[in-house]
């Protein structure tokens, strides 16, 4: 602001200032723009502080994503791992149980085990001859065993029949 009589007068002023034109007035003071602490509490926040606030929120949020993708393969990690214990247990459990298998098929299937079953409980006994029967249309019959072989042909008969 200015004030009246606040200027120093000159002793030949008058005269100048009629020489000067009205336009031509010089100022008393200065304005600077955009100089003390009012000036930057008005301007708010600078573009470097906000791009500075970006960039930490940007290095924050990936962080965060690189945190949740290690997280999430390590569950991964994890859950295969324990189906491959599993998956392992199983196969231990298999070959188990063949090895169990095996050991009572062999001994079902020994022949004096068969040959004691068939002959104490269905009476059955080892043949004492041999009977050879022939599928051509000459039938050659053994002489030793005759008998056999008639009995054969008459079974044979009749089994046809029924």
């Amino acid at each position: 602001m200015r004030y009246e009589g606040s200027e120093a007068y000159y002793v030949d002023g008058t005269e100048r200032r009629r020489e000067r034109p009205e336009g031509e007035l010089r100022r008393s003071f200065e304005v600077v723009s955009g100089g003390g602490l009012d000036a930057r509490v008005r301007a708010g926040i600078t573009p470097t502080f906000l791009a500075r606030v970006r960039a930490v929120l940007v290095v924050a949020a990936v962080l965060i994503v690189v945190g949740m993708v290690r997280v999430a393969l390590s569950s991964a990690t994890v859950s295969l791992l324990q189906s491959n214990v599993d998956l392992s247990t199983q196969i231990e459990d298999a070959q188990a149980l063949n090895n169990k298998l095996r050991i009572e098929r062999s001994v079902l299937s020994s022949n004096s085990r068969i040959s004691r079953i068939a002959t104490q409980n269905y009476g059955m006994v080892l043949p004492t001859g041999s009977v050879h029967v022939g599928a051509g249309v000459d039938e050659q019959i053994d002489s030793t065993n005759g008998e056999a072989a008639q009995t054969m042909d008459e079974a044979g008969s009749q089994s046809d029949v029924a």
